[in-house]
C-alpha cells in the first residue's frame, strides 16, 4: 500500500509579516513594518505566499530593489515558499499621517541634517570641486557612513552626471527624498529639471531653494553632509553661510597662481563669517602618464600647500589627473568605484580618511540667556 505523504506544516503568517515589516525602505531607511507599507500577507497549502506592499508613490523608481528585498524576507522564513507581491499605494490619509511622523516635531529655522557638515568651495570654476565633493562622499560612505550630498551648485549642477543618475526624487506631502546613488544620498536641481534646461533663478529663489533643498528633504539620520558649492562668493554662498552656520570650509583649488588666489577669497570669506576652514584638497596636481605611471606638474606646483598656509590649515590631498578620473566622470561612476586602484582613487580614500572634523568657535556668537 502507498502511504499518502504528509502535510506540509502551515507556514506561520506573523512570523512572515515580522520579516517582511523589517524590510528597510531604501530612500526612508526605515523599517516599512513601521512605516505602515505592509498590507495583507496570505499563504496557502501549496506554499504560496502573497504580500501586499504599499508604496509611497505609484511610480516609485524602486519597485524591483522592494520585490528582491521582500522576496528574500518571505524566504527567510519559508526558504521554499512561492512569492507573489502585489504593489499598491498608500492612501491620503496615510500618507499624510507618514509625512508627519517623517517631519517629527515642528521647530524653528534649518534643522541640523549632520553632526558633520562640509561646504566645498572653489574661487573659480573649472578646478574639479565636484568631482572632488562626489568621490569624497562615495569614499565616506565606503567607510561605513551615512552620507548626503546637496548639490547647492544651482546654475553648474554636474551631480547627476557625475553619480550617472537621472530621476526625480519622490515627494509625499511636501517632503522629498533624496535620490540614492553609490551608497550616497544626492539632492540637486538638475533631478528636478530637463536635462537641457537652464535654471533662470535669481537671488530669492535660489535663497528658497537652498533652504528646501535642507529644510524639505528627509535626509535621515546622517554621519556626514557635503554641499557643493558654486565658485566664487555669490548669493548661493552666501545664503548657505546664514542657513548653515555650522558648516566647516573644505578648499579645492588647482596648483596654479590663479585658481590659489580666487580660492583664498572665498578662504577670507569663511573666516569673516566666523566659519572653520577644514582644510585644502589641491586637485590636478600632476597628470599621470598611462604608459610609464609617472606624474607631470601641467598646472604648476605648490598652489594648494601655499593656500593651506594662507588660510593656516593643512593640505589634506593632491589629487593626480589620470584617465581613470576622466573616464569614470563621463560614465557617470566615481573613480573610487570604477577604478578603486587607480591613483586618483587612492588620493580620495586617503581625504576621506583624514578628513578633520572642525567645530565653529562660540567666540563672538550670540549665546541666548536665560533669567532664573
Amino acid at each position: 500500500m502507498f502511504r499518502r505523504a504528509a502535510a506540509p506544516p502551515p507556514i506561520d503568517v506573523d512570523a512572515v509579516r515580522a520579516a517582511v515589516g523589517r524590510v528597510e525602505d531604501p530612500e526612508i531607511h526605515r523599517p516599512i513594518g513601521d512605516l505602515g507599507m505592509v498590507g495583507a500577507i496570505g499563504a496557502d497549502r501549496n506554499g504560496l505566499v502573497t504580500v501586499e506592499i504599499r508604496l509611497t508613490t505609484p511610480s516609485c523608481p524602486l519597485r524591483e530593489t522592494f520585490r528582491s528585498q521582500v522576496t528574500a524576507a518571505v524566504r527567510s522564513v519559508v526558504p521554499t515558499a512561492s512569492v507573489d507581491i502585489a504593489f499598491g499605494v498608500l492612501d491620503d490619509r496615510a500618507r499624510r499621517d507618514l509625512a508627519i511622523q517623517l517631519r517629527g516635531p515642528e521647530t524653528s529655522g534649518i534643522p541640523l541634517v549632520a553632526p558633520r557638515i562640509y561646504a566645498v568651495a572653489s574661487g573659480k570654476g573649472g578646478v574639479g570641486k565636484s568631482t572632488v565633493t562626489a568621490n569624497l562622499a562615495v569614499a565616506l560612505a565606503d567607510q561605513g557612513l551615512a552620507v548626503g550630498l546637496l548639490d547647492a551648485d544651482v546654475w553648474g549642477y554636474s551631480v547627476p552626471q557625475l553619480f550617472g543618475v537621472r530621476r526625480a526624487p519622490v515627494a509625499l506631502n511636501g517632503i522629498m527624498f533624496p535620490v540614492e546613488a553609490h551608497g550616497v544620498r544626492l539632492m540637486s536641481t538638475g533631478f528636478l529639471v530637463g536635462e537641457d534646461e537652464p535654471v533662470i533663478w535669481r537671488g530669492p529663489m535660489l535663497h528658497k531653494a537652498l533652504e528646501q533643498f535642507l529644510s524639505d528633504v528627509h535626509w535621515g539620520e546622517l554621519d556626514v553632509l557635503l554641499m557643493d558649492l558654486p565658485p566664487g562668493t555669490g548669493d548661493i554662498t552666501l545664503s548657505l553661510l546664514e542657513l548653515v552656520p555650522s558648516a566647516a570650509l573644505l578648499a579645492v583649488t588647482t596648483p596654479q597662481p590663479a585658481a590659489r588666489t580666487v580660492a583664498s577669497r572665498v578662504g577670507r570669506m569663511a573666516r569673516d563669517a566666523r566659519m572653520p576652514v577644514a582644510g585644502v584638497v589641491e586637485n590636478m596636481s600632476t597628470a599621470t602618464c598611462q604608459a610609464c605611471g609617472n606624474g607631470t606638474p601641467l598646472f604648476g606646483e605648490g598652489g594648494g600647500a601655499q593656500l593651506a598656509d594662507e588660510l593656516g590649515v593643512a593640505l589634506l590631498a593632491q589629487i593626480p589627473v589620470d584617465i581613470a578620473i576622466r573616464e569614470a566622470g563621463d560614465e557617470g561612476v566615481p573613480v573610487v568605484r570604477r577604478n578603486p586602484t587607480s591613483g586618483s582613487a587612492h588620493e580620495f580614500r586617503s581625504l576621506a580618511a583624514g578628513l578633520p572634523t572642525v567645530r565653529r568657535s562660540i567666540v563672538g556668537m550670540p549665546l541666548p540667556l536665560s533669567v532664573a
